[in-house]
C-alpha cells in the first residue's frame, strides 16, 4: 500500500512553468493505492474510487487515464501483472494535484509489490511521463510534492528547497465546483506572454518575489505577512485572467470571515480557493458552505508522502 498527497501552490503559480519558484505544500487528502499480483495472469489493470473508473494501459486509447497508466507502466522492463486498487479523497481538475497523487500511488503500491525501490528523484519522473498526458508540459511541482510531502520551494531543473515549519500550517480549502483544463490556462497565460512579454514576464518576477518572502514569512510563522502576499498572488493572477467571479466572491468570503489571506491554487479559471486564518478556520469553512461549495481545513502535511504496507501493518492503519 502506498499513500500519495494532494497538493496547494501557497505562491507562485504559472512563474514556476517560466523558471521562477513556487511555494507549494502537501495536503493532508490525496490518494492511497493498494496492488497485489494478478492470480490469472492478465495484464495489469487500475481501478479508481470514487470515479468507478477501471483503467488499462493503451498508448493509443482515446482516455487520457489510459494512456497516462500506459505512461507510467513504461518505467518497467515488461508490464507487471498486478491490479490495483486507487481511492481519491481530491476533486479532480481542481488544481489540488489529484492527477499526480494518483500515479505517485499507484507506482509506489506496485514498487512495493514487486519489491523495487526507487529515489525520490525517479518517482518524480514517473510520474511526470503519466503527467504531460494530462497537461502537456507540467512544471513537476505536483508530482514532487506528492513523492516528498512537507512544504517546498520549487523551481523547474533544481531540487526543491524544504521549507521549515515552526509550527502546523492549517488552510482552508474551498472548492468553487467550477472546473478548467490546466493544459487549457497554461496555454492562455503563454498566448498573453506572446502579445506582451515584458509585461509578463514582469508579473512572473513580481511572482517569484513575492515566493521568497513567503518562504521567509512561513519559516518565522508570521501568517499576518503570508496572508498578505497571498492576496497579492491573487491580485497578479487575476491580472493574467486566471480568475473567476466564483473565485473573487469566495477569497472575499474568506476574508469578511477572518482570513488573512485567500487566493485560487493551481492553474486558475476555477478549481479551488485556499486562505490561512489562524482562529478563524471554522468560520471561513461556514462561510464557503453558506454559499453552497464543498470545504474543509487541511493541515499541511510535513512528514512524507509515501506509507508504505509495512507501515500501515505496524500502526493498524487501514485505507
Amino acid at each position: 500500500m502506498a499513500r500519495a498527497h494532494g497538493k496547494a501552490i501557497v505562491l507562485g503559480e504559472h512563474g514556476v512553468v517560466y523558471g521562477r519558484p513556487a511555494l507549494a505544500a502537501a495536503l493532508d487528502r490525496g490518494v492511497v493505492a493498494t496492488a497485489r499480483l494478478s492470480t490469472d495472469g492478465a495484464g495489469p489493470s487500475l481501478h479508481v474510487a470514487p470515479w468507478d473508473v477501471t483503467v488499462t494501459p493503451s498508448a493509443t486509447s482515446t482516455r487520457d487515464l489510459d494512456r497516462a497508466f500506459h505512461a507510467l507502466l513504461e518505467g518497467y522492463r515488461e508490464p507487471p501483472a498486478v491490479v490495483v486498487e486507487a481511492r481519491t479523497e481530491l476533486p479532480g481538475g481542481a488544481g489540488l494535484g489529484s492527477s499526480a497523487a494518483l500515479s505517485v500511488a499507484v507506482l509506489r503500491a506496485i514498487d512495493e509489490t514487486l519489491g523495487i525501490e526507487r529515489t525520490t528523484a525517479e518517482v518524480v519522473a514517473c510520474s511526470l511521463a503519466w503527467e504531460r498526458v494530462f497537461h502537456g508540459s507540467p512544471s513537476g511541482i505536483d508530482s514532487a510534492l506528492a513523492a516528498e510531502g512537507g512544504v517546498l520551494v520549487y523551481r523547474k531543473g533544481e531540487a526543491p528547497t524544504v521549507v521549515h515549519l515552526p509550527r502546523p500550517l492549517r488552510l482552508c480549502v474551498g472548492d468553487t465546483s467550477e472546473r478548467s483544463s490546466t493544459r487549457a490556462m497554461v496555454e492562455s497565460v503563454a498566448r498573453l506572454r506572446e502579445r506582451n512579454r515584458p509585461k509578463i514576464e514582469l508579473v512572473f518576477d513580481s511572482m517569484a518575489a513575492l515566493v521568497r518572502n513567503g518562504h521567509l514569512a512561513l519559516e518565522a510563522g508570521d501568517s499576518k505577512a503570508l496572508g498578505q502576499l497571498m492576496d497579492l498572488n491573487q491580485a497578479l493572477l487575476a491580472s493574467l485572467m486566471l480568475s473567476t467571479e466564483t473565485v473573487e466572491s469566495m477569497c472575499d468570503a474568506a476574508r469578511k470571515a477572518g482570513a488573512l489571506g485567500a487566493k485560487v491554487t493551481g492553474a486558475g479559471g476555477g478549481g479551488c480557493v485556499i486562505a490561512v486564518a489562524p482562529g478563524h478556520e471554522d468560520e471561513v469553512v461556514a462561510a464557503w458552505r453558506s454559499l453552497g461549495k464543498d470545504a474543509w481545513i487541511s493541515e499541511v502535511d510535513t512528514h512524507g508522502a509515501h506509507r508504505t504496507a509495512a507501515v500501515s501493518r505496524e500502526s493498524g492503519a487501514g485505507t
